[in-house]
C-alpha cells in the first residue's frame, strides 16, 4: 500500500507539473490517496505549480500529513523548502481515503475529502473566475478572464509575511506552539507594533515597537530593506534589516514567539536571520515551564515548596481564592516579561495582593512599586531573573499555609537564592576553574623548553 500510495504522488507530481507550470484552469482536478493506517510523521505532496525565477522558487503543493493520530489535507505554497501559507493554519482539515483539490466550473477553490465533503474553499463560486495563478511574490491568486483578483492568499496571512505583503492596521500574524493550547501573535495596531502570547480570550504582550513619529499606523509592509510602517501612502518609519542582501520573508516562530527578517544567501544556499526582536532566552514568552524561572545563565529553575505541588509543567492553581484558601508569596529577584492587559494604577503592593488573592482565574501578580501598577495573570509563565533593587515585585498565590510558621515569603525567598546561586555559582566555577586548569596546564608544558634554552 505504502508502494502503490508512493508511487501515485510521483506520478501525480511530475503530471501536475508538465500539464501546468504558471497556472490552473477551472474544472482542474489533482486527487492523493491517503493511507488506511496511520503512519506517524507521514507527509504526501504533490507540487502543482512553480514560478518561473531562479531558486529558490516558489510553489504549491497539495499536502496530505499525519497529525495526531489523523490525516489532514491542505492547500500549501513554499518557498524552496520553507512552508510560507498553508489552508490549514488556523483549521486543520482531517480526512479519510482522499485529499482532493478542485477549482469547479463556477471558479470556487476547494479541498474535499471522502464523500464530496468540503473542508476548505475560496468562496470564489459565480464571480467569474477562470484559472488560479501563483504570482512571483508568492501570492496565490484567482483571477477573472481581465485577470481581476478575486481571491488572494495575501489576504489571508499565516505565520509568515512575504515581501511585497502587507498587513493593514488591526490585522495580525500568528503562531501555534506545538502540544499547546496558547499561542503567539503579532498585532499591528494604531501606534505600535507588539508580539502577543494569548491564553484563551486573554493576551499578554512580551515586545512592542513604537515608532518614534506618534502618527498612527495605517499598515505595514515588507520591503527588502526592512518592514516598512506606513501612515497613508507616506513611510515613516522601519524596522530595519542588519544585512545588505534582499529580505525574502517575516516569520513569527512557533517553536520561541521570536519575530525574525530572513534572506536567502546564496553562498551557503540557505535562508538566514538578518533580525531578531529578542536577543535573549530569558526575554521570550515560553523559554521555561508554568512555575519556572529562567536564570541568568539562560537555564530554568522551578519552583517548588513542600505542601506547594506546581512541579514545573502542572498549571495551575486557578479556582482557589479569597484569604482563607491562598496567598500571595513574593519571589525575590525575578519578574515576568509578559505585560497584562488587566492591571490597576496607582494602588499598593497589599492592595495588588489582595486582587489577585480575591479573582479565582488570577494565579500571580506584578506589582511596580514606582508607578503603583498592578499587572494580575491567569498563568505564571515568561518568569526571569533580574538584578537585586529592582523596582518590580512579582508574587504568585499558593495554598494557605505554604510558609508554615517560617515567616512571611521566607520559603520562596530561602529557595529562589539557593537554586538561582547554585546553578550560577556552579557555572560561574566551571569557567574560572577551566581558565586556571588552563593557566597551569600552560605553565608546566613550557618548564621543558626553558630548561633547554639554560
Amino acid at each position: 500500500m505504502k508502494i502503490c500510495l508512493l508511487t501515485l504522488l510521483i506520478i501525480l507530481n511530475h503530471l501536475a507539473q508538465s500539464i501546468s507550470e504558471s497556472d490552473i484552469h477551472i474544472g482542474y482536478q489533482v486527487i492523493l490517496a491517503i493511507p488506511t493506517e496511520y503512519t506517524k510523521g507521514f507527509v504526501g505532496r504533490a507540487f502543482l505549480i512553480e514560478t518561473d525565477q531562479t531558486a529558490p522558487k516558489f510553489r504549491v503543493a497539495i499536502s496530505v500529513e499525519g497529525v495526531d493520530d489523523k490525516y489532514s489535507c491542505s492547500l500549501d505554497i513554499f518557498l524552496g523548502d520553507v512552508k510560507v501559507w498553508s489552508s490549514g493554519h488556523l483549521s486543520r482539515f482531517y480526512t479519510t481515503e482522499k485529499c482532493v483539490l478542485q477549482l469547479t466550473q463556477h471558479g470556487d477553490l476547494r479541498l474535499k475529502g471522502q464523500n464530496e465533503r468540503i473542508g476548505w474553499r475560496s468562496g470564489t463560486s459565480g464571480q467569474g473566475v477562470s484559472r488560479l495563478n501563483l504570482l512571483k511574490t508568492g501570492n496565490l491568486v484567482l483571477v477573472d478572464a481581465l485577470n481581476l483578483i478575486k481571491w488572494q492568499s495575501f489576504n489571508f496571512p499565516t505565520d509568515i509575511m512575504l515581501w511585497g505583503q502587507r498587513l493593514s492596521s488591526q490585522t495580525r500574524l500568528t503562531s501555534f506552539p506545538v502540544n499547546s493550547t496558547l499561542f503567539y501573535s503579532l498585532e499591528i495596531q494604531n501606534d505600535k507594533i507588539a508580539l502577543y502570547l494569548n491564553f484563551g480570550k486573554l493576551k499578554y504582550s512580551y515586545w512592542e515597537y513604537q515608532p518614534s513619529n506618534k502618527l498612527n499606523i495605517t499598515f505595514v509592509q515588507m520591503t527588502s530593506n526592512g518592514l516598512d510602517i506606513f501612515n497613508g501612502k507616506r513611510k515613516f518609519d522601519q524596522i530595519k534589516s542588519i544585512s545588505r542582501d534582499p529580505l525574502r520573508f517575516l516569520t513569527l516562530e512557533n517553536s520561541t514567539g521570536n519575530l525574525r527578517l530572513y534572506y536567502y544567501s546564496d553562498e551557503n544556499e540557505k535562508f538566514e536571520s538578518s533580525y531578531q526582536a529578542l536577543n535573549f532566552t530569558c526575554d521570550l514568552p515560553l523559554a521555561c515551564k508554568p512555575y519556572g524561572i529562567c536564570t541568568s545563565s539562560g537555564s530554568c529553575s522551578c519552583v517548588r515548596l513542600e505542601g506547594f505541588q506546581s512541579d514545573c509543567g502542572k498549571e495551575n492553581l486557578e479556582g482557589q481564592c479569597g484569604k482563607r484558601q491562598a496567598e500571595m508569596l513574593e519571589l525575590d529577584g525575578v519578574v515576568s516579561v509578559l505585560r497584562s492587559v488587566s492591571y490597576k494604577a496607582n494602588v499598593g503592593k497589599e492592595v495588588c495582593a489582595n486582587l489577585c488573592l480575591d479573582d479565582c482565574s488570577c494565579v500571580a501578580a506584578q506589582y511596580n512599586v514606582s508607578s503603583g501598577e498592578c499587572f494580575m495573570y491567569a498563568m505564571s509563565r515568561g518568569v526571569k531573573q533580574v538584578e537585586r533593587g529592582s523596582r518590580v515585585r512579582y508574587m504568585v498565590k499558593v495554598p494557605k499555609g505554604i510558609n508554615h510558621g517560617h515567616g512571611k515569603n521566607s520559603g520562596l525567598k530561602k529557595w529562589v537564592i539557593i537554586v538561582v546561586g547554585v546553578v550560577d555559582g556552579f557555572i560561574i566555577f566551571l569557567v574560572f576553574g577551566g581558565l586556571g586548569y588552563y593557566v597551569i596546564w600552560k605553565r608546566r608544558k613550557n618548564l621543558p623548553v626553558r630548561g633547554q634554552r639554560t
